[in-house]
């Protein structure tokens, strides 16, 4: 059974979305059993007002920026599609979720309810009681890269928060040790013999007259066929008879 999650963030005009602030910003990244999966949802937002200094200095984004974006209006659809019932990961969700779900009331659609909702701020306070946990706290905390975090963006702050998420919960992956694609085949084949080694072999169950017809088989496949490695050594009689011819 697949696990669908999507980590997002928001930028805003302000503090208050019942004073008169808006959202300007929203990036979205789709998990799939934990892992990021390609899929994201990701949308500048004219907010039909100026933008106050303080915001600007947050995120940069200008209203002369925003003027010709999209209004909420029209991608709330396509947002709510993207988000549909997955459970949804934020850092200081009510905030996010407040901006949002003010946004839905205006175009009188179904607010996104909190029990949808999973807060990493709780989660780190949970787990680091008193500690530092704002996300660029947490991305130290883990050694993920802000490099790229001049100032915020939603869905940069959002593929962040994805890795701060799977770190909390203690969800990445363990690295898989691969063999080297220029392995050599008698070096695998070797692996395989020591692996599969026995004490005593076991009875053979094909006969001679059926081992020298797979030899013969093989035989055709070009001297390089990766099955000669695995041919059996014919049997003594069998090696003399043919000596003999």
């Amino acid at each position: 059974m697949t696990t669908r999650e999507i980590v997002f963030d928001t930028e805003t005009t302000g503090l208050d979305p019942y004073k008169g602030d808006r959202l300007v910003e929203i990036g979205c990244i789709e998990l799939l059993n934990r892992i990021p999966s390609g899929n994201t949802f990701h949308k500048y937002i004219n907010p039909q007002r100026d933008m106050p200094a303080e915001a600007f200095a947050v995120h940069g984004l200008s209203a002369e920026f925003l003027a010709d974006k999209p209004l909420f209006s029209e991608i709330a659809e396509e947002l709510v599609a993207f988000l549909g019932d997955a459970p949804l990961i934020a850092h200081n969700a009510s905030f996010d979720l407040g901006f949002l779900n003010a946004e839905l009331e205006r175009l009188s659609l179904p607010a996104i309810p909190r029990a949808q909702i999973v807060d990493t701020l709780l989660l780190a306070r949970r787990k680091y009681p008193g500690g530092q946990n704002r996300l660029d706290d947490l991305c130290a905390r883990f050694r993920i890269d802000t490099s790229r975090r001049v100032k915020h963006g939603a869905l940069l702050d959002a593929e962040l928060l994805a890795e701060v998420y799977l770190e909390l919960i203690e969800a990445r992956q363990a690295t898989l040790g691969l063999v080297s694609a220029d392995t050599a085949p008698a070096r695998i084949a070797d692996a395989v013999r020591i692996v599969r080694a026995r004490p005593v072999p076991l009875v053979p169950r094909l006969d001679e007259a059926e081992l020298a017809a797979h030899r013969a088989f093989v035989g055709t496949l070009g001297d390089q066929a990766i099955w000669k490695d695995y041919l059996p050594a014919p049997a003594p009689e069998a090696a003399e008879t043919r000596a003999a011819g």
